[in-house]
């Protein structure tokens, strides 16, 4: 009976030896060889793709490397991350810890190969480029003063021409620098690819396009922007201010560069301005356009955001925000992600001089109001084309015609009221 437990006993000892070694085959696949063939580093999470306004599992039979697979992955962080991105000192700013209404986990030490595959992450980013302009920020060229980042589509090509040719025009500022950049997906389908074919011939007139290979979606948002930091991070970590902003809004380039920047002045940290969102609730109507559901983001209040319609930040914080979003379970709201991120960093975002300023919504037009605002939001391209001229024709007199046309006015009403 003696040996017959001392029999059992080793192989149980043998079995549980073998167990180790399969858990252990097992993580070095999941963790560590897998990521180095697939590129995609283990903390980045599970693959889904976006359809039909859903979520669905990336199933493992598709072709992941195929350039046009009907389906364009999106990158989803795991909701439990414990790689902390940067010490508070490296990054200028104070580390944030355990909110759990925007941070999945509290942030753990980091091992040096997470610290290194994030450093990585700045330089590569998650999706290849398709169309990019590297060069636009070269060494010899002094830092561009403000990068235009503006959210497009590839079917926008009328709104892009009237950019140019107004207020994303470089010469706007010709003594310091202005650089422009359009931020696009990618299309499916034969009108995909003839889009395509049609923006690259665009992009080499113009050089001023930046695309990376993720399906151009309203829910991808989120990636478009991340995309746009990534680059300044990556090819223009000398600007001193980026602003990003959407191709269907009218800009007064000149009020943002030398009445709110100022460059004159020595250039901020952490700076982060635009529309303000104060205390506003997740929005959780599902029939709503931002509807968000309390898995992903199961808080009261988002902490306090920018509208996505046009916000302005330093230059240093493009690397901030994109290290900050890696850590940050990814949301479709981008404008609130953004936030979300400053918060992690402990930026709160500062309230405009004036709160008409940034306006996310249209202000009807005159040379008065558009000569002391910075964004008006839902413009056609001949708008912004009739708008930029007749401001450019009457800024420096715009509110002295209106202040006369309202005295003109006022007397013509006084003549002809009748008398008591």
């Amino acid at each position: 009976m003696q040996w017959r437990r001392r029999h059992c006993c080793a192989h149980a000892a043998k079995f549980i030896s073998l167990l180790s070694l399969l858990g252990l085959l097992v993580f070095l696949v999941h963790q560590v060889w897998l990521p180095k063939l697939t590129g995609t580093p283990w903390w980045k999470g599970h693959p889904v793709v976006y359809g039909g306004g859903e979520l669905h599992p990336a199933r493992p039979k598709w072709n992941l490397s195929a350039p046009h697979s009907a389906w364009r992955f999106v990158i989803v962080p795991q909701q439990r991350f414990d790689a902390n991105v940067s010490s508070p000192e490296k990054e200028g700013v104070s580390s944030r810890q355990g909110d759990p209404s925007f941070e999945n986990t509290p942030a753990a030490n980091a091992s040096q190969s997470a610290e290194g595959a994030l450093r990585s992450a700045i330089t590569l980013g998650p999706f290849p480029y398709v169309i990019n302009e590297p060069d636009k920020c070269a060494d010899g060229r002094p830092a561009p003063f403000l990068v235009l980042l503006i959210s497009s589509e590839a079917r926008q090509v009328e709104a892009r021409n009237a950019i140019r040719q107004t207020w994303g025009n470089e010469s706007v500022a010709p003594a310091l620098g202005i650089v422009r950049l359009f931020l696009l997906g990618k299309n499916e389908g034969e009108l995909g690819l003839l889009q395509q074919k049609m923006l690259e011939a665009e992009s080499r007139r113009y050089g001023d396009i930046v695309q990376q290979d993720f399906l151009d979606s309203y829910k991808n948002l989120t990636i478009k922007t991340l995309m746009g930091m990534n680059w300044v991070a990556s090819h223009c970590p000398e600007a001193g201010y980026v602003m990003k902003t959407d191709s269907d809004m009218f800009v007064n380039t000149e009020y943002l560069i030398y009445k709110l920047l100022r460059p004159e002045l020595k250039l901020k940290n952490n700076y982060f301005t635009g529309n303000n969102m104060r205390g506003f609730a997740p929005n959780r109507n599902k029939n709503s356009k931002w509807y968000m559901p309390p898995e992903l983001y199961p808080g009261e209040k988002y902490p306090t955001f920018c509208s996505g319609t046009g916000y302005v930040f330093s230059g240093d914080l493009a690397r901030k925000i994109y290290r900050a979003s890696l850590r940050i379970r990814q949301l479709h709201l981008e404008d609130v992600f953004v936030g979300i991120c400053l918060a992690k960093l402990r930026v709160e975002p500062t309230p405009p001089p004036n709160e008409f300023l940034f306006n996310h919504w249209r202000v009807s037009y005159s040379s008065c109001k558009y000569s002391h605002l910075i964004t008006s939001h839902g413009f056609h391209p001949n708008e912004i084309l009739k708008y930029w001229h007749h401001l450019q024709s009457n800024k420096h007199n715009a509110c002295i015609n209106t202040l006369r046309a309202g005295r003109t006015h006022s007397n013509r009403m006084n003549r002809e009221r009748p008398a008591a």
